[in-house]
């Protein structure tokens, strides 16, 4: 008689889904940290535009009223205007007399004696 014979059968296991999670997890981390920077630059007002104006032109102050309503106080040349803007015009609310100039920046401290000033603070616990 023939003794009998025992057949391995492998089985097909599904993929490790352990690469696949990780690949999911790290995508979504850089969309979060992408939309949190866009919401970080929007929240901020950081922008790439030129903030400098036209020559003669410069927004000395800006209130927002609304989601599209501000007040702008612009200095030009001679003067100094008061506008309201919104999403479809431009009005002029006033207009102020020149600004006095201002007066020249006292100068800042140099970096040795700004990070001794750091050093030496006590740690808080």
């Amino acid at each position: 008689m023939k003794s009998p014979t025992h057949a391995t059968v492998a089985h097909a296991s599904a993929p490790d889904a352990s690469p696949l999670i990780q690949v999911s997890g790290a995508l979504l981390g850089i969309i979060v940290l992408i939309l949190a920077g866009a919401w970080l630059v929007k929240r901020l007002g950081i922008s790439g535009a030129n903030t400098r104006g036209i020559q003669g032109l410069k927004v000395s102050a800006s209130a927002s009223l609304g989601p599209r309503e501000r007040v702008v106080v612009v200095n030009v040349e001679d003067a100094r205007l008061v506008l309201g803007v919104t999403a479809n015009q431009v009005t002029l609310l006033h207009t102020l007399p020149p600004a006095s100039p201002e007066p020249a920046p006292t100068s800042s401290p140099d970096f040795s004696s700004l990070m001794k000033n750091v050093l030496q603070r006590p740690r808080r616990s």
